[in-house]
């Protein structure tokens, strides 16, 4: 099994975190950086073989990482990204270096999802993507009104609003990226509204588990904070 983690970001929303260093490799706990946790896992789910997208600082993110032999991979390959190309964009460049059925994540999330199940999954489901989905509340804090032109036709006193939302997780099936061509930037948006307009029925891969997405300095505080218990959930099995 294979997987592909983009870690080509220049992680602004992190500074200063990331000045000095790429947001994959930013600590977490005492002694794991993001992505240390993201290749222990990979390979406690029985992925061999990962391929790195690359930019930004990307030559401390290769002396770091190296071949992966320590945390168990076979091998890890880069692919450099000189210029931006959106969440997709990557994936077009290494096409030919790709197996038909993948992983594809962010290098910033911190999650105890089964990726070996999410990549059964999605091959039985014979989708071109399958998006692994996380429930979440958001709250608005003023009374809500449905209008009609100027007449009011419904109100809700402060309502708690139910979404599913991205992971940054996702299945591939290789042949879905043939229609794009490379070099040319793609965001994940446009390739989900894409395959929606041409039938070709992404799917949602549902998760309740434990998902922190740092994107954020409050969601960076906040996984640090939690990792003492977290860590244990996030690593369980995982080789040491």
């Amino acid at each position: 099994m294979h997987a592909v983690i983009l870690a080509g970001g220049k992680g602004v929303r992190l500074r200063p975190y990331t000045t000095s260093l790429p947001k994959p490799l930013v600590p977490i706990g005492d002694r794991y950086s993001i992505l240390e946790i993201i290749m222990r896992q990979l390979s406690h789910h029985g992925f061999r073989t990962v391929t790195l997208a690359i930019g930004h600082l990307g030559h401390l993110i290769r002396a770091y990482v190296g071949d992966g032999s320590q945390w168990g991979l076979q091998s890890v390959e880069y692919a450099t990204e000189s210029s931006p190309l959106g969440t997709i964009g990557p994936l077009l460049t290494m096409r030919d270096r790709l197996p038909e059925h993948f992983i594809v994540m962010n290098g910033d999330v911190l999650t105890d999802l089964d990726f070996a199940d999410l990549m059964r999954t999605h091959q039985a489901s014979g989708a071109g993507l399958t998006v692994a989905t996380y429930g979440r509340e958001v709250k608005i804090d003023f009374g809500v009104l449905a209008t009609e032109g100027e007449r009011i036709v419904d109100f809700t006193e402060k309502p708690t609003m139910d979404y599913r939302v991205s992971m940054g997780v996702y299945g591939l099936t290789a042949s879905v990226l043939d229609r794009y061509t490379p070099g040319l930037p793609l965001g994940f948006d446009e390739l989900v509204l894409d395959l929606l307009a041409n039938n070709l029925n992404p799917r949602a891969y549902p998760f309740d588990g434990h998902w922190l997405d740092i994107g954020r300095p409050d969601d960076y505080d906040r996984a640090n904070a939690e990792f003492d218990i977290l860590g244990d959930v996030l690593l369980k099995g995982a080789p040491s």
